[in-house]
């Protein structure tokens, strides 16, 4: 839980020297508000990551099982396919479930005008396996990426790559019709994996500016494998991940995202914007469905 801390000291979050909890600047490195409003400890507390990776899984696991309760009685068991399909499958929310709590895709942002669904969708999942998956590599992935960028930082890469994920799968449903299946856009689409592929690209772009061959090669090889399973399971939003992937690779290379350079309190409160705007397009998705349905 954040604590305010009102005097004393702290370390400064870019320079790491002691300075005071009130002053305005950091002596030493000329950081602005290094006490950073009080919770400079609380939030130093939390780890590199600032406490996002258990705001995601936490986040998506309330949300899939908001998303369960909503119908019960549609609850799909996977028995409709085989192998993987069937597993694929096991345990998934209805469609209408997904939509009234925010699902993206060409139909609700085109159709119905739910364009705050691109950040809603990434905090929603289709079936057991595919939270599964998705949280484990956040899990395995964000703590390094906290590492290179800085607990901030990773939050904005991070939404903002589900975002781009989601506006490209959306555009493709609507203009590569004539593709086959598996290279068309989605027109319902949920799933942090747009996010988890801006991890990828983000550890690509880390390898590139600070020379790291081994990080880059990692990134690379992740993404990789990502594309490939894309390709070869049906009903998988390749789009979407292509989306993440370009977007948390092109959001690291703005100046603010230098890898050389901590982390400013800019930083901390787009986060945190970003963090309020998810839960609210969350509430968006279910009051637009009611007034929907009433009119």
């Amino acid at each position: 839980m954040l604590k305010r801390q009102t005097s004393g000291p702290v370390s400064c979050p870019s320079c790491s020297k002691i300075v005071a909890v009130e002053v305005k600047t950091c002596p030493h490195c000329g950081r602005r508000n290094p006490g950073m409003w009080g919770y400079r400890r609380s939030l130093q507390q939390l780890g590199n990551d600032f406490g996002i990776i258990p705001i995601i899984t936490w986040g998506c696991i309330a949300l899939y099982i908001a998303a369960l309760a909503i119908a019960p009685e549609e609850i799909g068991l996977g028995g409709g396919g085989q192998g993987l399909n069937s597993l694929l499958g096991f345990l998934s929310p209805s469609n209408q479930s997904l939509f009234i709590l925010g699902s993206t895709g060409s139909i609700p942002i085109f159709q119905f005008g739910r364009w705050w669904t691109v950040l809603s969708s990434s905090w929603l999942h289709g079936s057991l396996l595919h939270i599964l998956f998705n949280l484990l590599w956040i899990r395995h992935l964000a703590p390094s990426v906290a590492k290179f960028y800085g607990g901030s930082r990773l939050t904005i890469l991070y939404v903002v790559a589900g975002i781009t994920g989601a506006l490209l799968t959306s555009l493709a449903a609507t203009g590569l019709v004539s593709l086959p299946p598996i290279l068309q856009g989605a027109s319902f689409s949920v799933g942090a994996s747009g996010g988890v592929f801006g991890l990828f690209g983000a550890m690509v772009s880390y390898g590139q500016t600070t020379k790291d061959s081994e990080i880059r090669k990692i990134g690379l090889i992740y993404a990789a494998i990502g594309f490939a399973y894309g390709l070869l399971v049906p009903r998988v939003d390749n789009w979407g991940h292509f989306g993440g992937f370009i977007g948390g690779y092109l959001v690291t290379k703005l100046p603010g995202f230098n890898p050389h350079k901590k982390e400013g309190n800019t930083h901390l409160l787009a986060a945190i914007a970003l963090l309020l705007a998810s839960f609210l397009s969350v509430i968006a998705s279910v009051v637009h469905t009611y007034l929907f349905l009433s009119r």
